[in-house]
């Protein structure tokens, strides 16, 4: 097809070399969303970087709203994607750690809700059926996820028990903030609405030869209830009728 230059989203690390080969091979430059694949460029989230904001922010609400006591750290993951969201997760942990003290007896407990709603729904509704922890500080790799545990916390009547930070600012995740009431405490924003324009240039920048890095990262955002309808004044546009 005389391709000349390929920007590449697809989420399963496992299956990066291979799709990266067929590029390599044809000589084709690429880059990778997100997700890193060998020989591309990558574009994306700093996702150490996000789960520190994450675990900073969940820290800070444990220790003025429990005063630093808590039982459980709820890790959700998504394991499928490799090694960078698994950063996200170390960030979360790291995040928490600097900012609190960890009690000895809080327990860390990590669970694959692989980045869908009704899989982290299910599986934490499994694990609330084992665990009497009062004070859950949760971290999910994305906000599905965090709305997944959100759910099962609710169901068991338990949504008091915990404090939930997702990942991504996706609107479901702002609609759920602006609900008074809610345990989704915050999400960290990507803004890959706005991945367009950096894309555009690094991709211009490849095919013109010039020199770039290996990594580009994107700006990351702490988003709350104070803050939601700042950074997405337009959020009730999407719900209005075509």
């Amino acid at each position: 097809e005389q391709v000349d230059l390929v920007i590449e989203f697809q989420t399963d690390e496992l299956i990066a070399p291979a799709i990266a080969s067929k590029y390599l091979e044809a000589n084709i430059p690429f880059i990778a969303i997100d997700i890193p694949h060998p020989g591309a460029t990558y574009f994306g989230a700093n996702n150490y970087q996000a789960g520190l904001m994450a675990g900073h922010y969940l820290a800070r609400w444990a220790k003025k709203h429990w005063n630093g006591e808590v039982d459980e750290i709820l890790l959700v993951e998504l394991h499928r994607a490799g090694s960078l969201p698994k950063a996200r997760m170390r960030g979360v942990q790291s995040g928490i750690g600097e900012i609190m003290r960890i009690p000895e007896r809080c327990r860390g407990v990590s669970i694959d809700g692989d980045g869908q709603f009704q899989t982290t729904l299910e599986r934490v509704r499994k694990h609330l059926r084992e665990s009497k922890a009062k004070h859950v500080l949760v971290g999910a790799a994305n906000d599905s996820s965090a709305l997944g545990a959100l759910r099962a916390f609710e169901e068991a009547g338990r949504a008091n028990d915990c404090a939930i930070v997702g990942q991504n600012a996706e609107p479901e995740a702002r609609a759920e903030l602006r609900n008074s009431h809610t345990r989704l405490i915050a999400s960290v924003a990507f803004f890959p609405e706005k991945y367009g324009d950096g894309l555009i240039k690094l991709a211009i920048d490849l095919l013109s030869r010039k020199a770039v890095a290996p990594a580009l990262f994107t700006t990351h955002q702490l988003i709350t209830a104070d803050n939601v309808d700042h950074f997405y004044p337009n959020d009730s546009l999407l719900t209005m009728p075509a």
